[in-house]
């Protein structure tokens, strides 16, 4: 055997106690992945471009508007870790109902995620805008800019409630692999958001001049785009997911105890990750406007290459589930496997890529000469970042979508909310790295959980969880 079919091939990357039925060849398994993770890589960085292209379109603003879009990040999506939580367990849960042929378990699913999911969106809506500027200062939001980001803030809670509500529906359309949905679904929005940017940030025509305020109405009305997307595409006759309104829409106690079985441990997940980013950036704010503006740049950055990884992580789900829930842990582990050696060459091309054009990168979000400089090395850093973060996304991927949730809650407790800030504050402020004792912990972070997830996965205990 060559060194391609040893890296590569299905029978190399299948254990032989593990092998069940007759594998599929290499080619259909790499056609699989690929046909169902190319949908979802470009809807999650879509999804990403959206933040990316609200901070491209007002740096002419200013390092100051740049740091108000920014520092809304993490508020937002603490906010937001609850409705995720709940999309894990839909997405499991169909998937497995999926794997298994069972398509009015997959609809009940469907149906008590949705009202789920639009309960919590409600009372997330409220509280962010009630408490947006206790929210703000807390994530460390500096007088200078405070006023315009929480302008930017109110709204963009506004507006996600219709993401929001959105993202319950892709997710079940991921957990069935329609993964091109998803990404027409957000496609339209971002496509939406860039045109009403365009508008309201520069006063084009007869619109307001309205600059950081007008990216945060051009988000929302795009959100509300995928929105109407999104049902569209749960009402449709012959699909496997159909939303009616003579369907029972009473709430089902046994879906949603399996629901909470799988989302509690992704809630813990998720408040714990965001923990531990809002008490990153609150530490990266005070190391003044001009870091904060660069570091939100870079992570724009990451945004961008974590959605790459993310897209197979989520392909790697679906499959994962349609596996387990068809009785072959072989082919779970196979499709895992398969998924990791894709992301692991792609994240050595976008390391380089982000090092190569690195200048050209940074200039396209700013033109401070201070930020463009201090940025280009940072994006050095994050170019080593890249190949541990979307290799683990992936494997963590993988025990998710097997349902090992309270694992991956656990490592994602230790190495983002605690560890990270800790080594940030360690190292930026303790040895005076700065931003680069804050990036400095970055790698350490997504070193920790490439090696302890990989073990894991290596395992293989997790092919026996039941849900």
């Amino acid at each position: 055997m060559n060194l391609f079919q040893r890296v590569f091939s299905v029978e190399a990357l299948t254990p032989k106690h593990h092998m069940s039925d007759e594998l599929p060849s290499t080619k259909e398994v790499y056609e699989t992945t690929l046909r169902m993770a190319w949908p979802s890589a470009m809807e999650a960085v879509l999804i990403s471009m959206i933040g990316a292209m609200d901070m491209i379109m007002v740096s002419s603003l200013g390092s100051s508007a740049i740091a108000a879009v920014g520092i809304t990040t993490q508020p937002k999506y603490f906010l937001m870790c609850f409705v995720f939580a709940v999309n894990t367990g839909v997405t499991i849960i169909i998937s497995r109902r999926k794997g298994a042929k069972d398509k009015v378990g997959a609809n009940l699913a469907l149906r008590n995620g949705l009202m789920v999911s639009f309960m919590v969106t409600l009372i997330v809506s409220i509280l962010g805008y009630i408490y947006a500027k206790p929210f703000l200062i807390f994530a460390g939001a500096q007088a200078s800019y405070l006023p315009e980001a929480l302008v930017y803030f109110r709204i963009i809670i506004i507006g996600g409630f219709f993401y929001l509500l959105s993202l319950t529906i892709t997710a079940a359309q991921r957990g069935v692999g329609n993964t091109r949905i998803s990404l027409a679904t957000n496609l339209t929005a971002n496509l939406v958001n860039i045109f009403f940017n365009w508008l309201l940030i520069f006063g084009i025509w007869i619109f307001p001049r309205w600059g950081v305020m007008g990216a945060a109405v051009a988000t929302a009305i795009g959100n509300f785009a995928g929105l109407v997307l999104a049902v569209r595409s749960i009402t449709k006759k012959d699909s496997f997911l159909q939303l009616r309104l003579r369907d029972k829409w009473a709430l089902d106690k046994p879906t949603l105890k399996t629901m909470w079985s799988i989302s509690s441990s992704s809630l813990v997940e998720q408040v714990f990750i965001r923990i531990g980013f809002l008490m990153y950036a609150k530490a990266v704010a005070g190391l003044g406007t001009i870091e904060f503006a660069t570091h939100n740049i870079a992570m724009q950055v990451m945004s961008i290459t974590f959605s790459v990884g993310d897209g197979l992580s989520i392909a790697c789900t679906a499959l994962v589930g349609h596996s387990l829930g068809a009785k072959r842990p072989d082919l779970a582990i196979l499709y895992g496997r398969v998924s990791q050696r894709l992301g692991l060459m792609i994240s050595l091309a976008l390391g380089f890529t982000i090092v190569l054009l690195r200048g050209p990168i940074m200039s396209l979000f700013s033109v401070d000469p201070k930020v463009l400089s201090l940025g280009e090395n940072i994006l050095i850093i994050l170019a080593i970042c890249v190949v541990f973060q979307i290799s683990q996304v992936i494997t963590v991927g993988s025990l998710r979508g097997a349902g090992d949730v309270k694992f991956v809650a656990m490592l994602s407790m230790i190495s983002v909310t605690v560890l990270r800030p800790v080594l940030t504050y360690l190292m930026a402020y303790g040895l005076g790295l700065g931003l680069y004792g804050a990036w400095f912990s970055v790698i350490v972070d997504q070193a920790l959980r490439f090696v302890v997830s990989r073990a894991r996965f290596q395992k293989a205990e997790w092919t026996k969880i039941v849900v």
